[in-house]
């Protein structure tokens, strides 16, 4: 009786099993052309979109605040030997996980701008 069962098992898996991984192999394939678009797909898209528009809210500020190194030279009032690059970029960094971890959450682009911003003191 346990043979006649592990055999049925077994058949049963090899029918089912096999497509399945048919179906699998069909959607990696797809997906290799980009022609699939999972539920997650449009998701993941609006948080890129929303991102960079927070981001692009909080270009200015940044540039003001935090200036890249060639600028910083330039301008009057700071000090042309300091690197501002390494501030410039903890700046951004920090601004970006506060960005993220907001949409993430279910912010609006405005409040993940706002919650970018009072990540860095801007």
């Amino acid at each position: 009786m346990p043979v006649i069962r592990w055999l049925i098992s077994k058949t049963i898996q090899f029918f089912l099993g096999s497509a399945q991984e048919r179906k699998s192999d069909a959607i990696a394939k797809r997906k290799e052309n980009g022609a699939f678009e999972g539920a997650s797909a449009s998701k993941d898209r609006k948080f890129e979109e929303n991102y960079a528009a927070a981001a692009r809210l909080l270009r200015t500020r940044i540039d003001q605040e935090f200036p890249d190194a060639y600028y910083a030279r330039l301008s009057s009032g700071r000090n042309s030997s300091y690197d501002y690059g390494q501030d410039r970029a903890l700046a951004i960094d920090t601004m970006s996980i506060a960005i993220a971890m907001a949409l993430r959450n279910g912010a609006t682009v405005q409040q993940a701008a706002t919650a970018g911003a009072a990540s860095i003191g801007i």
